[in-house]
């Protein structure tokens, strides 16, 4: 019974969406030379996410977060964040990552590369100075939709934020009160695990003794 109602309960949630960005954080112990490309930058991160410091989390506001506050230590560490959210029509979006990176780092949205920096990135709140911070724009469609940021850091992180503007707005923090709409699972992901919920039960009425 416990499999089944798991499942109805997992359901229930793929069906709807929650009205919120999804922001999850990943580190791992690493050094890194400066790199030549945005592509260079995720590959190098993903590879050094391997290591067996790895360390995860979900946060709740990308607004003044940090590695030491969040996973202590502050020094030699790669950093990649993912932020998933869903737009109900589409709409045209500007997204600006205010970073800690000695080591530089890039940014991508929906996979596509959007800017990278080669140089000691440290945004210290600012952002009249472009090399210190990442940037990007585009057109977005009605849908789910990624924002990914890796980086390295050296020595002595500080605080980082990344924000969103749509359609010439108000820029806005990532976060859990974002006003964006929260991933929409696919129809082919719910259909299984629907489909998996009718197996459960159909296989305890079977087993279930006849009067």
């Amino acid at each position: 019974m416990k499999k089944l109602t798991i499942l109805a309960f997992a359901a229930a949630a793929l069906c709807g969406s929650a009205q919120a960005s999804v922001i999850k954080i990943e580190t791992a112990s690493a050094t890194s030379p400066f790199l030549g490309s945005a592509a260079a930058y995720l590959s190098a991160v993903d590879s050094a996410l391997l290591d067996a410091s790895y360390a995860s989390q979900l946060v709740g506001s990308y607004d003044s977060i940090s590695h030491q506050a969040l996973f202590g230590g502050n020094s030699n560490f790669a950093f990649k964040s993912t932020i998933q959210f869903s737009l109900a029509a589409a709409t045209s979006m500007a997204v600006r990552a205010g970073v800690d990176f000695g080591f530089g780092g890039a940014m991508f949205i929906d996979g596509v590369a959007v800017d990278f920096k080669s140089n000691d990135m440290w945004w210290s709140g600012n952002y009249s100075n472009p090399s210190q911070f990442l940037a990007g724009a585009g057109a977005l469609a009605a849908g789910n939709h990624t924002v990914t940021i890796v980086g390295f850091e050296g020595c002595c992180d500080g605080a980082q934020q990344v924000q969103f503007q749509q359609a010439g707005g108000n820029w806005t923090s990532f976060a859990g009160t974002d006003g964006l709409n929260g991933v929409v699972p696919e129809p082919a992901s719910i259909a299984l695990l629907l489909t998996g919920v009718g197996l459960i039960g159909a296989s305890r009425r079977r087993k279930t003794p006849q009067a």
